[in-house]
């Protein structure tokens, strides 16, 4: 076989074993993601072929490939404030509603990638308390978490290159909260990064250990879950929600049709989950 080929037998196992995995569901259409996403493994790892590899993973034989495997399957393309309505939202109506707590503020920003998303929440954070210097006077915890702990190393080393920093980042919030590395890089405040705990989860397990939160994105995730990990995924969220706790998704998902237990709230722009009481 051609070590660019991939059977239908082979996908269909593969496709089975990463949603028993980590959930994600994968149309046939999808087969030439597998083979972009994996072919470097093939020749990174020396396997024979992608479908070889593929065999050693299912069958479980080799558990540090597995690892490397749905690495290579769950780490998604991610950028600074992407979308812009929800930081808006975050910074111009929430933080206000939040402000004056005599606890700590928790803030879970779920499937990570490489930290960008609760690194510019930590950036509106202390933007938000240039302005109000007596806000949050009991702190801000933004807990990041992934499936890949190749991605939460990188995550927490709040190291970024030119590229990295050009997909969406201001240029004054990169100027007042970035340094120059001798590599080329750029390193992220510690005052920043500070705020900011990474923690690997599988959003298919248990979210008990994390604790209750205000606030929860979990955007551009859900699309890959099948109806029934949705729905199982979302009950969890609900229940780590404070009361009236809100929830953002990705700008082109919808929950209406897999729970009840939010309430829509549109803004101008964009629109965000509020638990409900």
């Amino acid at each position: 076989m051609n070590t660019n080929e991939l059977s239908h037998q082979d996908f269909v196992q593969f496709a089975q074993f990463l949603e028993r995995q980590c959930g994600i569901v994968l149309s046939e259409s999808k087969a030439y993601l597998v083979k972009s996403r994996l072919m470097p493994l093939v020749r990174q790892e020396n396997q024979q072929d992608l479908s070889a590899m593929l065999k050693a993973v299912v069958t479980g034989r080799n558990s540090l490939l597995r690892e490397k495997v749905i690495d290579a399957m769950t780490t998604n393309e991610t950028l600074w404030f992407r979308d812009k309505y929800p930081f808006e939202i975050l910074s111009k109506d929430l933080f206000q509603n939040l402000t004056s707590l005599n606890r700590k503020v928790r803030i879970w920003s779920a499937a990570c990638s490489s930290g960008q998303e609760p690194y510019s929440i930590a950036m509106l954070v202390q933007e938000y308390k240039r302005q109000n210097p007596r806000a949050f006077p009991a702190g801000v915890e933004i807990v990041a978490t992934d499936i890949s702990a190749d991605m939460l190393q990188k995550a927490r080393l709040a190291q970024y290159d030119g590229l990295s920093l050009g997909r969406g980042l201001p240029d004054d919030l990169k100027q007042r909260y970035f340094t120059s590395l001798d590599n080329g890089s750029m390193q992220l405040a510690r005052g920043v990064s500070s705020l900011v705990n990474f923690q690997e989860l599988n959003l298919l397990g248990s979210f008990a250990n994390l604790g209750r939160f205000d606030i929860v994105f979990c955007r551009n995730v859900l699309i890959y879950f099948s109806q029934q990990n949705k729905r199982k995924i979302l009950q969890q969220i609900a229940a780590s929600l404070q009361d009236n706790g809100i929830l953002f998704l990705g700008a082109s998902e919808s929950i209406s049709e897999v729970t009840d237990q939010f309430s829509m709230i549109r803004n101008n722009p964009g629109l965000y989950y509020q638990k409900k009481p």
